[in-house]
């Protein structure tokens, strides 16, 4: 996944530490899809108005309400929840529609 992403960016001119870090950050989404989502999801990739846009949903449980703020810098020792903050460092967008049904996150990066 990781490959196949970067390779199309790449091709819309996105590059180095941008693209790196927008591909760590979609890397991340996915995990927590297998990690909390029961492994199954769909991840779209476009670009459109100067940006690329990235949108992952699973049906899952959906995200409990306290982890959805825009969330603080992890403890040093704590254990997970680096995959969302890293995500809001990296991109220049990231949106979440959750509920019983599911999860989708959005996530934009100017080209």
């Amino acid at each position: 996944m990781r490959h196949e992403v970067t390779a199309r960016l790449r091709g819309a001119g996105l590059a180095g530490d941008r693209l790196q870090g927008y591909v760590l950050a979609v890397n991340e989404i996915v995990t927590n899809v297998v990690l909390h989502a029961g492994g199954y999801g769909r991840l779209l990739l476009w670009t459109a108005g100067g940006s690329a846009w990235c949108s992952v949903t699973d049906s899952g449980p959906g995200i409990p309400a306290r982890y959805l703020s825009a969330p603080e810098v992890p403890e040093t020792y704590e254990v997970g929840g680096r995959g969302i903050w890293l995500a809001y460092q990296l991109c220049d967008e990231v949106t979440v529609a959750t509920g019983p049904i599911g999860t989708t996150i959005g996530l934009r990066i100017e080209l």
